[in-house]
């Protein structure tokens, strides 16, 4: 986001009914909302989609926006939704509808993306996460994939710092044999 006051009052503006606000928000944001999503998701085209997503749920929850805290942290949460439901969407329909590889499309690991393989290995690490450790989740996804800072952290999932730093030891400690495995 480029000027943090303007995105500010477009999303005050927004969030009282004002569409050329609504409209101007989404502008200024899509690119920050394809990069975020882009952190989760390794293909282009899927964190493109659930940037669409989220997109389209700024512009149906923006009267829900209070702002008390800052918009990009209510931002980040609705683009986090997203991108996980997304992935979430992805893993269900490939269980569905198992494909035939052929010998040709099968993955070459020497140009199959590390980074792309690290990023499904830690949506997979989340989902197991949630599973487990509900309560461990937020803070790991708001500080180490949308790097927030641990007072907005705290105050965005209401729970005191040390309560909050406490959880984010204990989730990184959980998913660091999952990633490695």
């Amino acid at each position: 986001m480029h000027d943090p006051a303007l995105t500010e009052d477009l999303a005050r503006r927004a969030a009282a009914g004002d569409p050329a606000a609504l409209d101007r928000l989404l502008s200024e944001v899509r690119p920050e909302v394809v990069r975020r999503c882009g952190r989760f998701l390794p293909c282009r085209e899927d964190a493109e989609e659930a940037a669409q997503d989220a997109l389209l749920q700024v512009a149906r929850k923006i009267s829900t926006f209070e702002g008390r805290s800052r918009f990009s942290t209510w931002l980040y949460t609705v683009v986090a939704n997203c991108a996980r439901q997304k992935y979430r969407e992805l893993k269900r329909r490939a269980a569905e509808q198992p494909a035939s590889i052929e010998p040709a499309a099968q993955v070459d690991p020497r140009t199959t993306s590390v980074i792309a393989g690290s990023r499904v290995d830690l949506l997979e690490a989340l989902e197991r996460l949630e599973r487990e450790h509900p309560d461990l989740v937020a803070p790991l996804v708001y500080r180490d994939i949308c790097q927030l800072d641990y007072a907005e952290i705290a105050d965005r999932i209401g729970i005191p710092l040390g309560t909050l730093k406490s959880r984010l030891h204990e989730a990184r400690k959980q998913i660091r044999p999952w990633l490695s495995a």
